[in-house]
């Protein structure tokens, strides 16, 4: 499996602070990411490409400032980057935790799926919330450690049919966090004119 991400707040909160006008201000600090290989046995590719993908979103992240994080730059959409991290933390939450280990948890900035998640940021700590994102990927890690793509995952809520196995979950995100980084690159852009893949 490939672990690039920082672990702890403080890496998050320190490595991200900058000298401005006197005053620190906390920037995401830079993400290693690593390219998939290209010759693997199906689990290792899978798990290979979504961690490419979850790099890929903190990566469009990495030197803005929180202030940046939360601008939605492509109006009338109302999407920002630290919405999609946010939005992130709970797919993988909900996909790997919830339904994959099948484990009864709140959502932790949309209670309710009422767009919370993307919404309610005016007093959002991005520092606190990407570390919340990288501790959820870490934890969506070992929820299908011990499982095999074959396993069948159970239903959740009203919806008995369904039912899915755990390749199914690495396509799906796979797909996921595809569409999302590509809503990442359009608000990277208009932020500072930053592009690549």
């Amino acid at each position: 499996m490939h672990r690039t991400y920082p672990r702890t707040v403080n890496r998050w909160r320190d490595a991200g602070q900058v000298a401005h006008d006197d005053a620190m201000t906390w920037k995401a600090p830079e993400v290693p990411r690593t390219d998939p290989p290209r010759i693997t046995g199906e689990r290792e590719a899978l798990a290979a490409w979504l961690d490419y993908h979850r790099a890929t979103l903190l990566c469009k992240c990495q030197g803005l400032t929180a202030e940046q994080l939360k601008l939605r730059a492509v109006p009338p959409s109302r999407l920002s980057l630290l919405g999609l991290v946010r939005h992130m933390t709970e797919v993988e939450r909900w996909w790997f935790r919830i339904h994959a280990a099948d484990t009864d948890l709140p959502f932790p900035y949309d209670p309710d799926l009422t767009g919370q998640d993307f919404e309610a940021l005016g007093d959002a700590d991005a520092a606190a919330n990407i570390e919340a994102f990288t501790q959820e990927l870490e934890l969506a890690r070992a929820a299908v450690a011990g499982k095999q793509l074959d396993d069948v995952v159970p239903s959740h809520g009203d919806h008995p049919e369904r039912t899915r196995d755990i390749r199914w979950l690495y396509l799906h995100m796979i797909e996921e966090y595809a569409r999302h980084n590509g809503h990442a690159d359009l608000l990277r852009e208009c932020i500072d004119g930053s592009t690549g893949d």
